[in-house]
């Protein structure tokens, strides 16, 4: 390049007749507009974040959703015309795009705020599809194009769209709650990356490498093109290495990825310094704003990454969270604000004096505005007390407010302009923006209305003064509240003190009542419900965090202790009707069923054993996989087999990535206060006990809630030896439990634990499994059948078709010996009971062995002794 670089004048030095007949102008301004009203829309949502549920978020997916995304689609399309020298695409199908664009936006943000899982997937499939088609047409673009010698950077865009795409898709998995609590963290972590640094950081990277010189109205340097090509390598190759190592939960692999796009923005700010003249630019105000932006970007990166290396990514994602308002403020806004500045007039400008007037509008108190913001941005960034990071928003909202109310101006100019030339403008792509506008705004509106409690509430009676008063402590972490259910007597006035113990932000909302702000880590707040008459269900809410789990039970009980007639039965909502999978199916190639075997006691008086808990994918049915929380990998958990007098040493590591797990051994006796507490993400204990009495005991997850942590498969058995337990032919151990399908801790499975109508029933884990594998003994064999009923909510009624039991063991006793003339025909077992029973096989043949409680031996809980000559 040997001078400026205008890309109107590029663009139209090659199409001046269509230029101006295709509406060009018209578009641009109505596109323009839109983001002007997503913009306003975001400033409405941030000003409201300290009295407004979710509103963080909004504002943060109103800015980034609507107004940058509707800008980087209308000026990547354009800018890669005029880089390619290509034909530009067809308007209707362009006005198309975004118009889909926006409406899909519309829907995410209405879907998320309103619950409605539905329309949030239908909103994010209708994003994908328009930013798909975004993307075809950039590829379509290259080929036949006359190209040039920027055409590189279209190569930034095409990556950025790709970004997007994934990010909808992990944007969606979050905000529905698929993801799981387990693979939260890292999912939000990669979604941050890829839209903050791909959708956003990636074009607007590859724009200033034409924008720049442009504004500064000097020369290109020469290696701009080989330069533009490294760093869209470094900054692509990294973040897709850091995203997919995120998204993993691989850490060193992440920092290795946010290190290369630090050295690719590092190239390209070099470039930039080394392009600066000593005259003066085109627009000073376009020029300073886009080179603090940049500054920020470099900043940001590299804070990333530090924050990366040194804390795990559970912490890291509290760090990383606190860099997006200074990211989307320093960076995403300033370069907003710089570009519009420099392109508006261009764009709406009809000769060089009108395009003067309007830039002389946009630019007015431009220095003082510049370091109003960045003075916001740099409180905002700084680990300061909380008075200073809400004054550094407040300046960079004033900052950001005046220069919305010029760009207002400067568009409502252009539109009389317009008006009075008689230029024809579509009304589709102004209709559904607005739309899309204003529907967000009804909703924002509609759900503005519940109260939020202060720091303190005072003491008193409730309503009418006679009822009784009850606080609660209620915590908030590990994507959890606990405690979960809180049951109080009919008209009791409730307070729930409302602390946020985790490394993310998170918020409480009841049902028809009041709401925390967003609670940083050891943030607390008070909410008074009053007279409490129904139940009411409270959430997080957070984006997918409802969905995952953090959901709190409010059970109101009348004077015979039973729940009160006329709520709104949040605890006893139909899940799926229990034992509603088709057992009859086969197992999938290469599945082997889970030994029932048990191996005699080792010798030795002291027992190590290392458990580790972790997430692990289970066939638990014919064809059906499910995702477990396992001790040792597998659910349940290894059984443990001593005598009494043994010691027990069990090293409980804990390898789950999302959240917090303990452990209790029913078979020892001692203050749970220590060895049974959560141990968070890598942390591990020993726990240490003697058992001193015999039995068949249950261990499990000392975690709260501990319904779910049981319920998806942190429970096993130990077998304590009664003294002078005589040898038989065949030991097996049946440890009996339910099954809820669907993803852990969602919604949908809770409603299912707490409604107690499971999927199926299993003995070890599995349904069904010993049907299709029998165990096997030989006629006039011995075999002793041990059993515990994990539950968590239901016993079990043990029972072997064909036979007679002719010794009972149960609860640390026996009830039936063989010297006695009695018999027994079934082992009953409350949850968390345990023992054996003993029978003699008399013939070949098969013989069932079942769960008499029929629900459960229909659904499951049923197999077979084969019994051979």
């Amino acid at each position: 390049m040997t001078g400026k670089h205008d890309p109107s004048q590029a663009t139209g030095s090659r199409y001046p007749s269509r230029f101006k007949q295709s509406g060009l102008k018209a578009r641009h301004l109505l596109a323009h507009i839109v983001v002007v009203g997503w913009l306003a829309l975001a400033l409405l949502a941030a000003a409201a974040q300290d009295t407004l549920p979710v509103a963080r978020w909004l504002a943060i997916h109103l800015f980034l959703l609507g107004a940058a995304t509707t800008a980087v689609v209308v000026w990547s399309e354009h800018f890669a015309v005029a880089l390619l020298h290509a034909k530009p695409p067809d308007e209707r199908w362009s006005d198309a795009r975004l118009a889909a664009v926006n409406l899909a936006v519309a829907g995410v943000l209405v879907g998320v705020w309103a619950d409605v899982p539905v329309l949030t997937g239908t909103a994010c499939a209708l994003l994908v599809a328009a930013v798909t088609a975004h993307l075809v047409v950039l590829v379509r673009m290259s080929r036949g194009a006359l190209g040039g010698r920027l055409a590189p950077i279209v190569g930034f865009y095409r990556a950025a769209a790709a970004a997007l795409i994934l990010g909808s898709v992990l944007g969606w998995l979050l905000a529905t709650g698929r993801a799981g609590p387990q693979a939260y963290v890292g999912l939000r972590l990669a979604h941050v990356h890829v839209t903050l640094l791909g959708w956003i950081g990636l074009p607007v990277l590859g724009t200033l490498f034409m924008l720049w010189p442009t504004v500064l109205g000097v020369r290109m340097a020469e290696r701009t093109t080989k330069v533009a090509r490294w760093v869209l390598a470094l900054t692509g190759g990294g973040l897709l290495i850091a995203v997919a190592a995120l998204a993993a939960g691989w850490r060193w692999v992440a920092v290795t990825g946010v290190v290369g796009y630090v050295a690719g923005v590092g190239d390209a700010v070099n470039l930039f310094a080394r392009t600066m003249r000593r005259r003066d630019p085109i627009s000073a105000a376009a020029a300073w704003t886009l080179g603090a932006a940049t500054g920020w970007l470099l900043v940001g990166v590299v804070a990333d990454a530090a924050m990366l290396v040194s804390w795990p990514l559970a912490e890291a994602q509290d760090g990383v969270g606190s860099l997006v308002p200074v990211l989307l403020v320093g960076f995403v806004a300033q370069v907003l604000i710089g570009a519009l500045t420099y392109l508006l007039p261009i764009v709406l400008g009809t000769g060089p004096k009108e395009r003067a007037a309007l830039r002389a509008i946009l630019e007015r108190g431009w220095s003082t505005r510049l370091v109003t913001l960045n003075t916001g941005v740099a409180l905002l960034a700084l680990p300061l007390p909380d008075p200073a990071g809400t004054a550094g928003m407040v300046l960079a909202a004033v900052a950001g407010a005046a220069f919305l109310a010029l760009a207002v101006s400067v568009l409502a100019r252009a539109v009389r302009g317009s008006a009075e030339g008689g230029s024809s403008r579509r009304p589709v792509l102004l209709g559904i923006a607005a739309g899309a506008v204003l529907t967000v705004l009804a909703v924002l509106v509609a759900n503005s209305g519940g109260d939020t409690s202060g720091p303190a509430v005072a003491s008193g009676a409730g309503i009418g003064g006679a009822a009784a008063t009850r606080t609660v402590d209620v915590t908030l972490a590990n994507m959890r509240v606990r405690p979960a259910r809180v049951e109080i007597a009919e008209g009791t006035t409730l307070r729930l003190k409302v602390t946020n113990k985790d490394a993310q932000r998170h918020d409480l909302k009841v049902e028809d009542g009041p709401a925390t702000p967003l609670l940083a880590r050891g943030d607390s707040r008070t909410l008074d419900l009053g007279s409490v008459t129904e139940d009411r269900e409270a959430w997080c809410t957070l984006p997918g965090h409802r969905a995952a789990g953090m959901t709190l039970d409010i059970v109101v009980k009348d004077s015979a202790g039973e729940s009160a007639d006329g709520h709104h039965g949040h605890t006893s909502r139909a899940g799926s009707s229990s034992g509603g999978l088709d057992l009859s199916g086969d197992f999938s190639r290469g599945w082997k069923p889970r030994s029932a075997e048990l191996a005699p006691a080792a010798g030795g008086k002291v027992r190590e054993i290392e458990l580790h808990a972790a997430h692990t994918t289970v066939e638990v049915a014919p064809g059906v996989k499910q995702q477990m929380w396992t001790f040792g990998g597998t659910a349940p958990g290894p059984t443990l087999r001593g005598q009494v007098g043994d010691v027990f040493e069990i090293t409980l590591v804990n390898d789950d990535l999302g959240m917090g797990h303990g452990i209790d051994f029913h078979a020892g006796a001692l203050a749970p206060d220590r060895p049974m507490r959560t141990l968070d993400p890598g942390e591990r204990l020993v726990y240490r006990f003697r058992a001193e009495k015999a039995g068949a005991w249950l261990y499990h997850c000392s975690t709260a809630p501990m319904l779910q942590h049981m319920g998806n498969g942190m429970y096993g058995a130990v077998i304590i030896d009664p003294p002078g337990l005589k040898k038989v032919d065949h030991e097996y151990v049946l440890v009996s439990s339910e099954l809820y399908l669907g993803t852990p801790g969602s919604t949908a499975q809770v409603t299912k634990m707490r409604a107690n109508t499971p999927d199926a029933w299993a003995f070890n884990g599995i349904a069904s499994q010993y049907a299709k594998k029998p165990l096997t003994v030989k006629a006039g064999d011995r075999a002793r059948f041990w059993a515990v009923a994990a539950g968590p909510s239901d016993g079990i009624a043990f029972h072997i078709v064909g036979t007679v039991f002719d010794t009972v063991y149960k609860e640390g006793a026996y009830l039936l010996k063989p010297d006695q003339p009695g018999g027994a025909q079934v082992l009953d077992l409350a949850p968390a009971q345990g023992g054996f029973v003993e029978t003699t096989f008399p013939e070949a043949g098969h013989y069932s062995f079942v769960d008499h409680d029929m629900r459960h031996a229909e659904s499951g809980a049923h197999g077979v002794v084969e019994v051979s000559e």
